[in-house]
């Protein structure tokens, strides 16, 4: 398991037998998340769930007269509930109260990254604000149904991400005129020669492409200034050019040092590389290969990583800071596989892991049988007949209309059930347009 962090121990002695008992659940649920010789359980992950929360209720009656105290108690009860939250996604209830804790720490970090550098786009906000819009519904609805405070926790860390969320988009706010689209695409090209910077291979060429761009950009300004069609310097002048002037010197940084770190950083450059790939290489595979509570030690990997800084800035053994060249690579990989670990979460299936195989050959089925009617239909029903047999074969595994497991019911009944109808719909839509078109 990636390590946790460090912090204080307790003062209070009474909070010891608590942090006791939350480490050895964490280890549970460590050692449950690594075993794949079997699916998770609900029952098993909700037994979890019901002792996390005995104890939270401990610490609180505990701390009634110091609700500020933070300890290592708190960053154990933190890895408790991102576990928790992984495993509730695993067993197909994404859309339950717990699944929400570990996007809220995601979405947490990388709003914290944006509004450090200050360099984002409108597109990267409208995500996030939607994503939040969602889980606020599902810390309502959730009231009556867990524990009282760990509605209140979680409302609490929904609304932390909405305040940051909302002073971000207030600073795009002070772009006027055109300046909104030239910025969006400044900060995709500055992210595009960051990416080429980090590859197996550099490409002085792609990045010289990269820095063309960037160069015609500057051609439209005026006396050093972008104006509007009547020639008024519009409201964030100053600092679109100044991302502009970012953007170039950066260009030029990297040319220079064509992807190649230096040897006291090397070591967290390389590990943050290969988290970067593993996660890139997840989301092109998620629906085959991916547990969301994998994602546990990227996470945790990641966080150690990023709180090594000092004030902001990387450090290496021996104490010299990281030069720009460094620091801005080093953030880039880290913001980039929070990005991944989003993407992966908001992505999950409200299906349990039990039955994604089951899901995942429909989700393909589906996918072959509307290309198949988008390119024209079938002209015989025979050649339906590969998917009408894969179709009955899967139809056939439920009993009573219910996909079984051993005794078991797994979560996601209803979205492999409806997929499993608009399969047979989409074949028989195109078995009747081929049986029509046969009798003509």
């Amino acid at each position: 398991m990636a390590d946790t962090p460090t912090m204080a121990l307790p003062l209070d002695p009474r909070e010891q037998p608590i942090l006791d008992t939350l480490m050895k659940v964490r280890d549970e649920l460590t050692t449950l998340k690594q075993d794949r010789s079997t699916y998770v359980k609900s029952s098993d992950v909700l037994a979890f769930y019901d002792r996390v929360v005995e104890q939270v209720k401990i610490l609180n009656e505990i701390r009634a007269d110091k609700p500020q105290e933070d300890n290592r108690v708190d960053r154990v009860l933190d890895g408790c509930f991102q576990l928790l939250s992984l495993f509730f996604m695993t067993i197909g209830r994404n859309n339950e109260a717990p699944a929400a804790y570990a996007l809220t720490s995601t979405i947490k970090r990388l709003l914290a990254h944006l509004r450090e550098v200050d360099l984002y786009s409108e597109k990267d906000l409208t995500h996030c604000s939607h994503t939040l819009e969602r889980l606020r519904k599902i810390v309502k609805d959730a009231e009556g149904g867990y524990s009282p405070y760990f509605i209140t926790l979680l409302s609490n860390r929904v609304e932390l991400c909405q305040a940051t969320l909302t002073d971000l988009q207030n600073r795009l706010d002070r772009l006027g005129g055109d300046l909104l689209s030239i910025h969006e695409k400044l900060i995709s090209i500055l992210r595009s020669i960051s990416l080429a910077n980090t590859k197996t291979k550099f490409s002085s060429t792609e990045v010289e492409k990269l820095q063309s761009q960037l160069k015609e950009i500057d051609a439209m300004r005026v006396d050093g200034n972008f104006v509007t069609a009547g020639g008024d310097v519009p409201v964030g002048n100053e600092e679109t050019c100044e991302l502009l002037n970012k953007c170039l010197h950066w260009s030029e940084i990297v040319l220079q040092r064509k992807g190649k770190m230096v040897e006291s950083f090397n070591e967290p450059y390389q590990t943050l590389i290969d988290i970067r790939n593993k996660l890139e290489k997840l989301s092109l595979t998620q629906a085959w290969s991916l547990r969301e509570t994998d994602l546990y030690d990227y996470q945790r990997q990641l966080d150690k990583i990023d709180e090594s800084r000092i004030d902001g800035n990387f450090v290496d053994a021996e104490g010299v800071f990281a030069e720009l060249y460094v620091q801005r690579t080093l953030l880039y990989l880290i913001r980039r596989s929070y990005a991944y670990i989003y993407y992966l979460m908001v992505s999950s299936e409200p299906v349990s892991e039990a039955l994604l195989p089951v899901y995942n050959q429909l989700q393909t089925l589906r996918r072959c049988l509307i290309e198949v009617k988008n390119s024209g239909g079938v002209s015989s029903p025979r050649e339906l007949y590969p998917y009408s047999m894969k179709l009955n074969s899967i139809d056939n595994m439920r009993v009573d209309g219910k996909f079984l497991v051993g005794k078991d019911i797994p979560e996601g009944q209803g979205s492999v059930n409806d997929l499993l109808a608009e399969c047979f719909e989409l074949s028989y839509d195109l078995r009747v347009a081929a049986e029509t078109d046969g009798e003509e």
